[in-house]
C-alpha cells in the first residue's frame, strides 16, 4: 500500500499545462542544440531520478511510447510512478523503447543497442533521457549543423568514456539513429542526430 501511495505523488501539479510547457521547452532545445535550460516545475520524482529527468520523462511518455530503464534507475517504485504519470509501460526489448532512461551513462549499451528507426521511419527511433552529473567541467564538447550558428559549445560530466567515437558513429546513420537529451538536476541540453560533432578535447 505504501509503495501504491507514492506512486501517486510527484506528479505535475497541471498535467496539462506542464506537459504542453516542457514539451516546447524541449522542442526549443532540438532546434538549438546543446544549448543549456533549465526546467521549471514542482515535480517531485522518486530517487535516483531528478527533476529534469523526470519531468522530461512524464512531458514525452505515454500509453503509445514503451519506455527502458538501465539498472540505476530499474526499481519497482520508479517503474510505478513512471506508469502512473505517463500510462507508458516498460519496453519488453530495449531496442523497442520509444524512450530510455539513462542513470549510469559511464556503463550504459551503445548507442547502436537501442532503436535506430529506418530510412523511410527516422522517426521510429530511441530519444535517450541520460541524467548525468553535470552539464559543466566535462570534455569540451564542439558542435555544427541545423540550428546552430558557427558552432555550439558544452561540456557536460559524466558521458561514456567513448562519446566522441559513439556520436560520430549515430551521425553517420542519419536521418536514422538516435536522439540525446542530457540531464542534470534541473538542467537539460538536447544532441538532436543531427548536430555533428567536430571537436571533443579534455
Amino acid at each position: 500500500m505504501i509503495a501504491a501511495a507514492d506512486a501517486l505523488e510527484g506528479g505535475f501539479s497541471d498535467p496539462v499545462f506542464d506537459t504542453q510547457s516542457i514539451f516546447r521547452a524541449l522542442m526549443n532545445g532540438m532546434t538549438r542544440p546543446a544549448s543549456v535550460a533549465r526546467i521549471q516545475t514542482s515535480i517531485v520524482p522518486p530517487a535516483p531520478l531528478r527533476l529534469a529527468a523526470g519531468a522530461i520523462a512524464c512531458a514525452l511518455i505515454d500509453a503509445d511510447t514503451p519506455f527502458w530503464l538501465d539498472a540505476a534507475f530499474d526499481n519497482g517504485a520508479l517503474k510505478s510512478w513512471l506508469a502512473f504519470h505517463t500510462g507508458g509501460q516498460p519496453a519488453v526489448l530495449m531496442a523497442e523503447a520509444a524512450f530510455a532512461l539513462v542513470g549510469a551513462p559511464l556503463s550504459m549499451p551503445a548507442f547502436n543497442h537501442f532503436a535506430q528507426g529506418t530510412q523511410e521511419y527516422p522517426d521510429r527511433s530511441a530519444t535517450l533521457i541520460l541524467q548525468i552529473d553535470s552539464l559543466e567541467g566535462g570534455d569540451l564538447l564542439t558542435f555544427k549543423g541545423p540550428g546552430i550558428k558557427d558552432f555550439a559549445t558544452i561540456s557536460p560530466r559524466g558521458l561514456p568514456r567513448d562519446f566522441a567515437a559513439q556520436w560520430r558513429a549515430n551521425r553517420k546513420r542519419f536521418p536514422r539513429g538516435v536522439d540525446l537529451v542530457l540531464t542534470a538536476g534541473d538542467a537539460f541540453a538536447c544532441l538532436p542526430r543531427s548536430a555533428v560533432l567536430i571537436s571533443a578535447e579534455e
